[in-house]
Formats: structure tokens, sequence, C-alpha cells
């Protein structure tokens, strides 16, 4: 799962009558915390002039106002394309992001409408979702600016992962009192640097082609009316990456199952939808799993949150998150053939 699936920590109420003033929004009626899917803080607002969703972009690396008004007019362009996606309103001053007390907050239509995961997903929908992220990659490159550059990221160093290893193990031996997240946190590390001696020598090339992309496409970002997708949400990451590796991403969060396994049945319906509405090869694709499958068996995001910031949000995510390593490299060829096959 991503780091924006983890809950924020509660939040004070924002300014109410300035931002209403700013967007001549009418008087608060009702402010409740959305809790959700965000790192940002969000709120469902009630106003004597309607309901909204009011955004307070809380997370610093998110929080700069002028990205945050090239994201909105990235989802205003994708909107005339008829992506479904939904823009902020424009305040009385003409823009769409209001800074008070040097905090940046964005006011948004409410959505009705709720979040699916994959196991929700019917084969139809999980065709329908692959082909709405491949509208998506092909309308970004028509609304957005030319790249600036082509850099491609490098993969994990396998040497520094042993090292993080180590070092997250002297961690979890130091913990007092020990507990069953410490037993099974040991466990997979222990089990993951022998993953990484074995497959060592499979350390992927830079990646891909890049172009734009959403940059944090899961459930929690897509809302659902009825079966049909009704706003993509929280752009708060767009940028430029490799596209397929966002599409490979986006279905290794929707279709894991509790046990750590992916749904290759629906990831081969999503990534065919996907490859052909983006005009993605297979090859581009097998290259994406492979990067991803490395970026996983490299990453302890988790376990650092929790042993190095003392931030355990995102435990109920390991046991899943640290499965799944581990099967994927063991059903690494059964996984790159639903992806392009």
């Amino acid at each position: 799962m991503p780091r924006s699936a983890v809950p924020p920590a509660p939040s004070p109420v924002p300014p109410l009558g300035a931002l209403l003033r700013r967007y001549a929004a009418g008087a608060p009626l009702a402010c409740e915390p959305v809790d959700q899917g965000l790192l940002n803080r969000g709120y469902r607002l009630a106003t004597t002039r309607g309901r909204y969703f009011l955004k307070h972009h809380f997370d610093p690396e998110t929080a700069d106002p002028a990205a945050i008004a090239r994201q909105h007019r990235a989802t205003q362009r994708l909107a005339d394309l008829g992506v479904p996606v939904a823009p902020p309103l424009t305040g009385t001053d003409g823009r769409t992001v209001a800074v008070i007390g040097g905090h940046a907050y964005a006011l948004h239509p409410w959505i009705d409408g709720r979040h699916r995961g994959g196991a929700q997903l019917t084969p139809e929908q999980c065709r329908r979702l692959g082909a709405l992220l491949g509208v998506v990659h092909a309308s970004l490159e028509r609304v957005m600016p030319p790249r600036e550059s082509e850099e491609r990221a490098e993969s994990a160093d396998p040497g520094d992962t042993f090292a993080l290893i180590d070092d997250l193990l002297a961690r979890v031996r130091r913990h007092r009192p020990a507990d069953t997240f410490d037993e099974l946190a040991r466990h997979r590390l222990l089990e993951r640097r022998t993953l990484l001696e074995r497959h060592a020598d499979r350390l992927p090339p830079r990646g891909g082609s890049v172009g734009w992309v959403h940059g944090d496409f899961h459930p929690f970002n897509v809302l659902y009316k009825g079966s049909a997708p009704a706003a993509i949400v929280d752009w708060d990451r767009l940028g430029v990456q490799p596209q397929a590796e966002e599409a490979v991403r986006a279905a290794v969060i929707f279709f894991v199952r509790p046990a750590g396994t992916l749904d290759l049945t629906k990831v081969r319906a999503y990534a065919r939808a996907y490859r052909r509405s983006a005009r993605a090869t297979p090859s581009e694709l097998s290259a994406a799993v492979h990067r991803v499958w490395w970026e996983r068996l490299n990453d302890f995001w988790i376990l650092r949150w929790h042993y190095e910031r003392g931030d355990t949000r995102a435990d109920p995510q390991f046991p899943a998150a640290s499965a799944l390593a581990v099967w994927w490299t063991r059903e690494y060829d059964a996984v790159c053939e639903a992806f392009v096959g």
C-alpha cells in the first residue's frame, strides 16, 4: 500500500470564516474531518451554498502553493477532456489556492462516491480501471508542458539495502517489550536478506521512457458512483515518471490480497486494457514489472516509519506488503505474463 493511504494525524479545525469568504461559498453549517487515504488533511464541509471538500495541503513535500496551482490547472484541463476529476473552485481573487496563516488550502466540489479495492471490482470494472489510467496518461501528455528532462531513476543498490536491513534488525532487537510485530519484522528482514543475496544479480537498468503521471493512483484516490469511476482525486504527486511503472504499481495496490498474493486474473484484464488505452507495448510493461518488483524487494518504508519515527499508522499494511515481495519473487514469471499476456 502507498504512504498516502495512511490516515493523517488529527488536525484542528481550519479557518472556515476566512476561507469561505475567499471563495464566496456561504456560511458554514458543518465541518467534519475526512481521514481515509490522506496524508494531507481533508474535511467534508457543508455551507449555506452547498457541499464541498476542503483540503488542507499539510504535507511539506507537496504543500508548495505554486505546485498546487499547477495541479489545479492540470485537473481543469483534464476535466475539459472528459477525464473524471474534481477541479477546485476559484476564489474571488482569481486563484484556486488560498494561503492563510502560512497554510495552503483548496476548496473542491463534494463528490458522492465510495472507494473500491480490487476485490470489489468485476472483471469488466478491472478493464475499465486499466483503460482509465491509460486515458489519464495519454491526456496528461496533451495538457501538460513538454518534459524538460528524460532522466531515469537509478535502481535501489542492494548494498545499501543490506545495510538498512542490519540497522532495522538492530532496532528490532532493542525494542522492549518485544511484541508480535517485532517477531514478524525480524522474520521478514532475514527472509528478505536471503532473497536479495540470491537475486542481487538481477538489478534492473534505469527506468523506461517517462511521461506525466498521477503519481499516487490507488483505491483511496479513485471515487466510484455505482459501477463507474466518478473522480480521480489527490493529484499532489503529479510529475514525470515512467508511466508503465505507475500502471504496475497501481495494479499491485489494487489487486493485492490480504495474504500477500496478487489476483492475476484481474491484473491481466486491467493490464490488457491499459496497454490498449495507453498504447504501451508488452516490452514496456515487462520492464516495468521488473523494476517495480526490485523496488518492492528493497523497500522497507513501513518498518522505517515504525522503528525510526515511532509512527505505527502503517503497521496494518505490513503483513500483506512484506509477504507480497516474497510471493512475487517466487511467482515472477506468472506475474510478468499477467501484465504482458
